[in-house]
């Protein structure tokens, strides 16, 4: 396989062409930086779909979580999430589907015209019944199918070793594992006392992904749980450990972004944000949050939107969506979209500060200028989600200011002040 990495190295491969032209970035500069490591497009070319670049230089990208469980298993549900999910601004889609036909189900995933990834680990213990039945044949089995099927990208858990379990046991932490992947690894370690396959046989993952030019997403399996857990040792000991496997990715010419960091005090994400980035070498970094308080159940897609602003202003580039049913139950379909847009709002706020035209983009300055003149179809036309704007605008009848203010709209006065006067600035109403 002529893999995209190694093709960047000496050229300008044409679905970098079209990502870059997408990104409004100097193709050539796209390919360099996919070469270094620092933007990946995750395309399988088992299939043909819409690209995502994430990376260096492009806008901050989001990701929506959908797929069955073992209480709901409905199959035609998950891909109206998918579908509600993309029609509101989402990027990729993964499908972490435990319950019922796993392969059926990815298949209609990958048949939408997005970038799809999956979390093999899931399937191998579906298959095997329970974690420590899971060998390397079997992980490895389903890793390569996963990518067979044209899967983009896999969140795989190598760095959750033996040397981050013995982190967890030596500096406790008061939820312990809260990752699924993670806790996978860390049962078949325990159970098996074997050392992560992931881990041991990295080399040979790598042939795999190469083979099918797969992106690997190396998974966060020691992400704090709660705020509490925020500063203890194993999520470090995994960062070091991510560390070196991203270098080792990369000079097999293996695309990988890195996930992180989980639920932290806000004054700790920058800091997080920038350590997984030198530890790394400025691979894209892909987070779920990060949650920056834990009692806010109901709301918690809001709590990760500003965690995930902060985040992106440090450095992120790719938000996985919160929906405000997280720990609390499977998202259905109106999760999934508020989830969707508020995620997107946060991943716009990013791109206002880590963007070349940062707030000044165009976009937002026609707002300004909308809001100005009054101009309501222009401010609904330009706004993230105008359909919801105006639904709130109009619900107490059609008027040329909002509701609350009225006659007293400061902006109409302002305005109607300044067109009474002259070009020198005096009254032209008096002589």
């Amino acid at each position: 396989m002529d893999m995209l990495v190694r093709r960047c190295s000496s050229s300008v491969p044409d679905h970098v062409a079209e990502a870059a032209r997408a990104e409004g970035m100097d193709a050539e500069q796209m390919a360099r930086w996919v070469a270094a490591g620092r933007i990946v497009i995750p395309a399988n070319p088992k299939r043909r779909h819409r690209l995502c670049a994430i990376g260096k230089g492009c806008s901050v990208k989001v990701n929506v979580n959908v797929g069955t469980s073992g209480t709901r298993c409905d199959f035609a549900l998950e891909e109206k999430k998918a579908r509600g999910a993309l029609d509101n601004g989402a990027d990729a889609i993964m499908d972490l589907s435990t319950g019922g036909d796993l392969v059926a189900i990815r298949k209609k995933m990958l048949a939408l015209d997005t970038t799809i990834g999956t979390v093999p680990v899931y399937e191998a213990v579906r298959r095997a019944g329970n974690a420590a039945d899971v060998d390397a044949d079997l992980l490895f089995k389903v890793i390569r199918e996963h990518c067979e099927q044209g899967v983009d990208f896999l969140t795989l858990h190598c760095g959750v070793n033996r040397q981050v379990l013995d982190a967890l046991k030596q500096d406790p932490r008061l939820m312990g594992v809260v990752s699924r992947g993670g806790t996978f690894h860390c049962a078949m370690m325990m159970l098996r006392d074997e050392e992560n396959p992931l881990y041991s046989e990295f080399d040979y993952l790598l042939e795999i992904l190469a083979e099918y030019d797969v992106t690997i997403s190396l998974g966060d399996g020691m992400r704090p749980g709660c705020l509490q857990d925020a500063g203890k040792l194993a999520k470090s000991v995994e960062y070091m450990t991510i560390g070196t496997l991203a270098k080792r990715s990369l000079a097999r010419g293996v695309q990988r972004m890195i996930e992180g960091p989980g639920h932290m005090p806000l004054d700790q994400v920058g800091y997080n944000v920038r350590m997984i980035k030198e530890i790394t070498d400025h691979a894209p970094l892909y987070l779920l949050g990060p949650i920056v308080t834990d009692i806010a159940p109901g709301y918690d897609h809001v709590v990760s939107a500003i965690g995930g602003a902060v985040a992106c202003q440090n450095g992120a580039d790719f938000l996985c969506m919160v929906s405000p049913s997280e720990h609390l139950a499977l998202p259905d379909i109106d999760d999934i979209i508020e989830g969707t847009r508020v995620a997107k709002i946060a991943a716009h706020v990013g791109d206002t500060v880590r963007r070349h035209e940062g707030y000044k983009m165009e976009r937002e300055v026609q707002m300004a200028e909308a809001r100005h003149l009054l101009d309501w179809d222009a401010q609904f036309r330009l706004a993230l989600y105008g359909d919801h704007a105006k639904a709130i605008h109009c619900r107490d009848g059609e008027t040329d200011t909002c509701s609350m203010c009225g006659d007293l709209c400061a902006i109409k006065m302002v305005r109607e002040l300044f067109e009474r006067k002259d070009g020198k600035g005096k009254d032209s109403s008096h002589p």
